[in-house]
């Protein structure tokens, strides 16, 4: 170490690191900021195209996901780019989605080997070199892709199956945009919009049914979707619950539904104590693959804070 620098390439253990990476104490100051850590006491830097990376041991074939947490520095447009060879993610930071500044993000992959090789690398060529995210905790867990059943044709429908969520951090799992991505973090859905959505536990949130649902966080630019398969003709019932999580999201929500061709605008007065609402959307098929989706109509911001951006709930699609 020199100061907060890492010098030798592997001083962190467990971890090799390339470039300008810093090694940051909890409570640290950068100018006027107090630097925060959420899990532990020490969190790391990256500077300009600085990286960290770890080997894996993994099943090959199979399906992971990778969550960890980051906050940025400064204002700029911060992002990661996340690689386990030969899949690799670019996570855009620069929106701060919790009022502490820090947000965890999941992202997936496919095992092709044996060891999977974990890069987490800033691509940013900032002025200042102490502009980089910070990066806290890092963990791996194995997903299980769902199939569809003779009761559901939606798969993963009440988002059981998803990354890990850290126990310690009451603020979800973002699951960000992944319009190019072969592998979702949440099996069998997309996300398809410009913004994340927001993955919430039952020990942090009020969680309509089972122990994991979604919350629109970002309006009509954070929305869900999944394709189904449909027989053309037939008429088809999309059940699902619309509520709030019990985190001060007050106010009118509305969750917008899609299937086929046809929509239904689901309203939800919120107290932003907990609680939900069913609605339908009865559609015919008009071929053998249907794309339902669901997006949040309006932004809206926690009423504790001011400054963390909240939605309605979904859970419980079928």
């Amino acid at each position: 170490m020199k100061g907060t620098v890492v010098v030798g390439r592997y001083a962190i253990p467990g971890w090799v690191n390339e470039g300008f990476v810093e090694y940051i104490k909890s409570g640290q100051k950068q100018g006027d900021m107090l630097l925060v850590v959420p899990e532990g006491a020490y969190a790391v830097r990256l500077g300009n195209e600085a990286s960290i990376k770890q080997k894996i041991k993994v099943i090959k074939g199979m399906y992971y996901s990778i969550t960890f947490s980051a906050a940025r520095t400064c204002a700029q447009e911060e992002r990661l780019n996340v690689t386990v060879a030969p899949d690799s993610g670019v996570l855009p930071i620069q929106t701060v989605y919790s009022s502490s500044g820090w947000d965890n993000y999941a992202w997936a992959f496919k095992a092709i080997y044996e060891v999977a090789e974990l890069i987490i690398h800033n691509p940013g060529v900032e002025e200042d070199p102490a502009c980089g995210p910070l990066i806290d905790a890092v963990a791996i867990k194995a997903l299980y892709p769902p199939r569809p059943t003779n009761k559901n044709s939606v798969k993963n429908g009440g988002f059981e199956e998803g990354p890990y969520v850290f126990p310690n951090t009451p603020w979800g799992v973002l699951i960000p945009p992944n319009i190019e991505d072969d592998h979702s973090p949440l099996p069998a859905w997309i996300v398809e919009s410009l913004k994340a959505v927001k993955y919430i536990d039952s020990a942090h949130y009020f969680v309509p049914q089972g122990r994991r649902a979604v919350e629109l966080v970002a309006g009509k630019e954070s929305a869900i979707a999944q394709i189904v398969r449909t027989i053309v003709g037939k008429m088809y019932r999309l059940s699902f619950a619309v509520g709030d999580a019990n985190n001060s999201c007050v106010g009118s929500l509305v969750v917008e539904a899609f299937a086929g061709k046809d929509t239904l605008k689901v309203p939800y007065e919120s107290k932003g104590k907990g609680g939900f609402k069913r609605a339908e959307l009865k559609f015919k098929a008009v071929s053998n693959r249907t794309r339902i989706m669901f997006l949040s109509t309006f932004y809206t911001m926690r009423s504790d804070d001011f400054s963390s951006l909240c939605g309605p709930v979904l859970d419980d699609v079928k």
